[in-house]
C-alpha cells in the first residue's frame, strides 16, 4: 500500500513538472512572437522614415545644409559723428593674408616673387612660408586695404584675404568717456558704443552666401558677385557733443586738477530745453585706440556710476521746493542764527567766524553767502513727505535715464526712515547722495521753466525722440523763474569767481566733506562744485563742474570748480554766438 502511495506521488511530480516545462514554453513563444513583431514593425517604420526623408522631405535637408554653409558678409559697423558732423570713430579695415597648397597654379618661388614687393617681405622668408606643410599656411597679417587691392589684382586662386574691422578713434580721447570703446574680437563695448550697439551694427538689405569649410565662396546662379566684394556698414550715429566744447571742458578740467593735484573731476554742458549733452569731459581719461592699457579707474565714468553728497549746490532745490509748495515766497525773510543744533551735533554757517549772526535774511542772501541754518529753516517749512515727494520729483533716488551705461540711482532714504537730522542735513547736501547727473538734470529743470528733460548724447529722428526722451513738470514757471531771479542776483552782487561780464549767470557753488569708504566719519577731503546756467534772462546751458579730492590751496566750491565754470561758461557763451544779456555801462565822453 506505501509503495503505490510513494508511485503516485512520483507520477504526480512528473506530471507537474512537464506541465511547468510545457508553460515555459508556451511563455518564450509568446515572447519571441512579440519580439517578430516589434522588429518587423521597428523595419517598416525606419523604412517609411528613409523614404520620407530621402524622397518627399529632400528639399527640407538641402536647405538646412546650405544654411551650414551660409555665411553673412563682412559687416562694418556705422560711424559716430558729433553735431557738426566731425567723425568721432569709425571702422579701420584690415586683411590677413593666406595660402592653399592644394590648390597652387604657379611654384612657390614664382608666387613669392609675385608677393613680394605687394606684401613688402624678403623673397627668402616669404619663400620659407609657401614651402610649409598645411593645408592653409598664414603668410601675413593686418595688411591695408590698399595693400589688399593690389593683392586682389593678381587674381591668385590659391592666396585668399580674410578681412576684419578694427574700431579707430580720430579724435584721440577726445570724449573718451561717452564713446567709450569696442572690441570686435570678444565683442565687448562701453558707453555710446554700447548703448547704440544694435544701430551701429544694423544692415539695411544684409547679403548672405554660401562659404566652403575652408572659407572659399560658393559661387552659384543666386550669389551676387558684387556684394561678395563690398562691406555692408551699419547705420551712422550721430551725437549731440560738440566737439570744440568738449575740448574745452577737458583742456580746463585736467589744468584744474593737475593745478590743485586733485584725485578726479568731472564737467558737463547740457542744453536744459531739450536735455542734449553738449559737452562731458570725465579726468582721470584714456585713449579709446588703446584702451588695453587703461587702467579701470580710467576707463570708469565715475560720474554716473560713483555718488557724493552734493553740498550747497543743493541748497537751490531746497528753496525751490518749499516755494513750489507754497510755503515761501521771493519776498520771505528767514531767521539765520549762524549756528544750530540737532541732537549731539552742533551745525553752522561756513562763515560763522565772520558773520556769527545774520539774523532775519532774504532768500538772495542764503544763496550769496550759502546759509546752512537758513537753509535748514526753509526745509522746516515742509513736512519730510513734502520734501522728500519734491526730491523724486526733481529725479533724485533714481536714474536720469541718459543713454550711457552703468547709471546709479543715488541714495535717497525713504521720507519714513528720516529723523530731524536726515531732514536738516538734506536741506544743504548732505543727507542725500547724487551722481552729476542727477543733479545736472535737477537744475536744469529750473532753467527750463520747470520742466526736467532726459539727458541724452545721441540725437534721436523724431519718433525714437518721443519714445525715449521724457518731460516731467517739476515746478511751476514761475517757481523757476523766480529762483532764477535769485540765483543771478546773488552771483551779481558777490565777488564770486563764476560772475561773467557780458551774462547774467544763475549759479550756485558747493563743497562738501569726502565720506569714508565702507565706514562713517569723513576723510578730511572734499568735493567741490559749482552749478549754473545762462544767459538767465533766456537760459541756453547748463554747466555743472566736480572736482574731487583737491589738495592745494583754498579748497572751496568757488576757488576749485569756480574758474573752470567761469572759462568753460565764457568759451561755450563764444562758441554758440549766445546773446549777451547784461547791460554794458557806456563809457563817459571827457
Amino acid at each position: 500500500m506505501i509503495k503505490y502511495l510513494e508511485w503516485g506521488k512520483v507520477i504526480l511530480r512528473n506530471r507537474n513538472a512537464e506541465n511547468e516545462k510545457e508553460k515555459r514554453i508556451k511563455s518564450f513563444d509568446r515572447l519571441l512572437g512579440l519580439l517578430q513583431v516589434f522588429f518587423i514593425g521597428f523595419a517598416v517604420l525606419l523604412a517609411i522614415y528613409l523614404f520620407v526623408i530621402q524622397i518627399i522631405d529632400v528639399g527640407k535637408y538641402r536647405a538646412r545644409a546650405r544654411n551650414q554653409r551660409i555665411n553673412r558678409s563682412f559687416v562694418m559697423r556705422g560711424d559716430i559723428y558729433d553735431r557738426n558732423g566731425i567723425k568721432l570713430a569709425t571702422d579701420k579695415v584690415y586683411s590677413d593674408v593666406y595660402a592653399h597648397p592644394a590648390n597652387y597654379d604657379s611654384s612657390p618661388e614664382d608666387l613669392a616673387k609675385k608677393l613680394a614687393p605687394i606684401l613688402k617681405m624678403p623673397y627668402g622668408e616669404l619663400l620659407t612660408l609657401l614651402k610649409k606643410p598645411g593645408p592653409v599656411i598664414t603668410i601675413k597679417k593686418d595688411i591695408d586695404k590698399n595693400t589688399a587691392k593690389e593683392l586682389a589684382k593678381l587674381h591668385l586662386r590659391e592666396i585668399s584675404m580674410g578681412k576684419k574691422n578694427t574700431r579707430t578713434y580720430p579724435q584721440g580721447n577726445l570724449a573718451a568717456h561717452v564713446l567709450g570703446y569696442y572690441n570686435f574680437d570678444a565683442d565687448i563695448a562701453n558707453g555710446v558704443e554700447y548703448t547704440a550697439k544694435d544701430k551701429l551694427e544694423h544692415v539695411e538689405h544684409a547679403v548672405r552666401y554660401q562659404r566652403t569649410r575652408d572659407g572659399k565662396i560658393i559661387y552659384d546662379f543666386t550669389t551676387d558677385p558684387i556684394a561678395t566684394t563690398t562691406n555692408p556698414k551699419g547705420q551712422d550715429i550721430t551725437l549731440t557733443i560738440d566737439a570744440a566744447i568738449q575740448h574745452v571742458c577737458e583742456k580746463e578740467l585736467q589744468k584744474m586738477v593737475t593745478e590743485k593735484e586733485a584725485l578726479r573731476g568731472t564737467v558737463i554742458v547740457m542744453n536744459p530745453k531739450n536735455g542734449e549733452i553738449l559737452a562731458y569731459a570725465v579726468y582721470p581719461t584714456y585713449d579709446p585706440n588703446n584702451y588695453r592699457k587703461a587702467s579701470e579707474l580710467q576707463i570708469k565714468n565715475w560720474s554716473l556710476t560713483d555718488v557724493f553728497p552734493p553740498g550747497s549746490t543743493f541748497k537751490i532745490v531746497t528753496v525751490a521746493s518749499a516755494m513750489e509748495l507754497g510755503k515761501i515766497n521771493e519776498h520771505t525773510q528767514i531767521l539765520d542764527t549762524g549756528k544750530t543744533s540737532i541732537g549731539k551735533w552742533e551745525i553752522k554757517n561756513y562763515d560763522y567766524s565772520v558773520h556769527p549772526y545774520p539774523g532775519m535774511i532774504s532768500l538772495e542772501y542764503l544763496f550769496e553767502h550759502s546759509s546752512n541754518i537758513g537753509s535748514i529753516n526753509v526745509a522746516k517749512t515742509m513736512s519730510s513727505k513734502e520734501f522728500y515727494d519734491m526730491l523724486k520729483k526733481f529725479g533724485f533716488g533714481q536714474r536720469s535715464g541718459i543713454d550711457l551705461p552703468g547709471e546709479s540711482s543715488g541714495l535717497l532714504p525713504s521720507w519714513p526712515k528720516w529723523d530731524k537730522g536726515i531732514h536738516a542735513t538734506m536741506a544743504y547736501g548732505y543727507g542725500t547722495s547724487v551722481s552729476a547727473m542727477q543733479m545736472v538734470s535737477a537744475v536744469a529743470a529750473l532753467a527750463n521753466n520747470g520742466v526736467r528733460v532726459t539727458p541724452h548724447v545721441i540725437k534721436y529722428p523724431q519718433e525714437e525722440y518721443d519714445q525715449k526722451i521724457h518731460y516731467t513738470q517739476v515746478v511751476s514757471p514761475e517757481t523757476a523763474k523766480t529762483i532764477t531771479k535769485l540765483l543771478a542776483a546773488s552771483v551779481n552782487n558777490g565777488k564770486s569767481a563764476i560772475k561773467m561780464d557780458k551774462y547774467n549767470v544763475a549759479a550756485k557753488t558747493g563743497t562738501s566733506n569726502k565720506p569714508k569708504e565702507g565706514g562713517s566719519g569723513y576723510t578730511g577731503l572734499s568735493y567741490t562744485s559749482t552749478i549754473g546756467y545762462l544767459p538767465a534772462s533766456d537760459p541756453q546751458v547748463l554747466i555743472y563742474v566736480m572736482i574731487d579730492s583737491a589738495r592745494v590751496g583754498a579748497i572751496w566750491g568757488n576757488t576749485v570748480a569756480g574758474p573752470v565754470f567761469h572759462e568753460v561758461a565764457e568759451q561755450t557763451a563764444r562758441i554758440l554766438n549766445l546773446k549777451q544779456d547784461k547791460v554794458q555801462p557806456s563809457k563817459k565822453e571827457n
